[in-house]
């Protein structure tokens, strides 16, 4: 198997025993990779609880096919003004439903996003005073997190805290605590409590904003002891590909923190570009955005140069799509399939990377004479078979 030098890092060998296999051959395939590559996919939620009409659910079990066939990560929403619109009635038994289907059907690793954020924040916390509204987040954490143990272990934990503060189109309880109590001491209990709830799991910060400001918060958090498993970063180009030297220099600035990163939020349009004075992406929605021949194309060039410069880093664990399906977030024609769920030019580039070029082949080895097997090939989880019997086993 030849590698790209530029992916080495992500590539290893494992010495196997596999019983009874003694000068006999194995066939040893890969599985599973370790780095995460997910999207975005709310509906799995109304489909895995039975609520659709017979033809969306044909739909959104075609979009299933697709997803499960390349990727190996998900994201679940936890928007607290929709997750918990009426106080004491959280979302738990749908979203867990799912949640436990993805991560134990299909082997997924789940991610739920988030458990702080000023947007889509709950409108009934208003009606608290602040130290009331910190002990009502803090207490969301501990059921949610723990609740949702073993089904997801990974979380957004705070959304957009560099703007937090600050947000002024509308009053919401988040940002007031957040003013109170300034960026750090809330990130520090927030992390604090989600941390007691499950120990084992993945806490990120998550952020679109990519300027100075958001690695000097991260530097701040670190300098005041708080331990941040991940950088989560954001890279919604609807107003035009970043291009790699600017990808490099993100990079660049966060791999300082040496801390694992997260690509969590992706997105580059198969249609019109957003016009580049738009400063909130989500004042551009327009009743109709179509995907075009010439889009199409350049979605496809432009989502794989992305995808290859990330791969290339060290640092990076994980890119999410968002969404995975065109005329999700904001209508954009951002998915990686289209409205009637068929694989977009994006979709069939991608699986040539992340089932091809990244994935192992399929091989036949010979056991030495006490019945071990070398295997190299990309991180991940393996099986190796011999007789009838078979050997699960990771390269890390």
């Amino acid at each position: 198997m030849q590698i790209n030098n530029k992916y080495t890092h992500r590539t290893g060998t494992a010495k196997v025993h596999i019983p009874d296999s003694a000068g006999k051959n194995v066939n040893v395939k890969m599985t599973r990779h370790k780095m995460l590559f997910g999207c975005a996919e709310f509906g799995t939620i109304p489909y895995l609880n039975g609520e659709m009409d017979e033809k969306s659910a044909a739909q959104a079990e075609k979009r299933m096919k697709h997803m499960t066939e390349i990727l190996n990560s998900v994201t679940l929403p936890f928007y607290w003004g929709r997750y918990e619109p009426v106080e004491g009635k959280p979302d738990t038994e749908r979203t867990l439903k799912a949640a436990k289907w993805l991560h134990n059907e299909r082997g997924m690793t789940v991610k739920g996003h988030p458990l702080c954020w000023h947007t889509v924040c709950a409108p009934w916390l208003m009606e608290y005073s602040n130290a009331e509204i910190m002990k009502k987040q803090l207490e969301r954490i501990t059921r949610d997190v723990g609740g949702f143990k073993g089904a997801i272990d990974m979380w957004d934990v705070i959304n957009e805290a560099v703007i937090m503060p600050l947000f002024d189109r509308y009053d919401n309880a988040i940002t007031r605590i957040c003013k109170e109590r300034g960026r750090i001491n809330l990130i520090r209990d927030l992390f604090k409590q989600a941390r007691e709830a499950n120990p084992e799991a993945i806490l990120l910060i998550n952020d679109f904003e990519t300027s100075e400001s958001y690695d000097i918060l991260v530097e701040g958090l670190l300098e005041a002891g708080i331990k941040i498993d991940v950088i989560g970063i954001q890279s919604h180009m609807h107003q035009g590909y970043w291009g790699v030297e600017k990808t490099h220099r993100i990079l660049e600035r966060f791999s300082r923190f040496n801390l694992p990163i997260h690509f969590t939020e992706n997105t580059i349009v198969s249609g019109r570009i957003m016009p580049r004075g738009i400063e909130d992406l989500n004042d551009f929605q327009p009743d109709e955005w179509p995907s075009t021949p010439d889009g199409l194309i350049r979605q496809a060039e432009e989502t794989v140069l992305h995808y290859e410069t990330l791969f290339a880093h060290p640092l990076i664990e994980s890119i999410t799509w968002w969404s995975f399906t065109d005329g999700g977030w904001l209508k954009a024609p951002g998915g990686l399939l289209d409205m009637n769920n068929d694989p977009k030019p994006v979709y069939n580039e991608l699986h040539k990377r992340i089932k091809g070029e990244w994935w192992t082949p399929e091989q036949t080895l010979t056991a030495d004479e006490n019945g071990f097997v070398t295997v190299s090939g990309f991180k991940g989880d393996y099986a190796a078979v011999c007789n009838g019997n078979e050997t699960k086993f990771s390269i890390s």
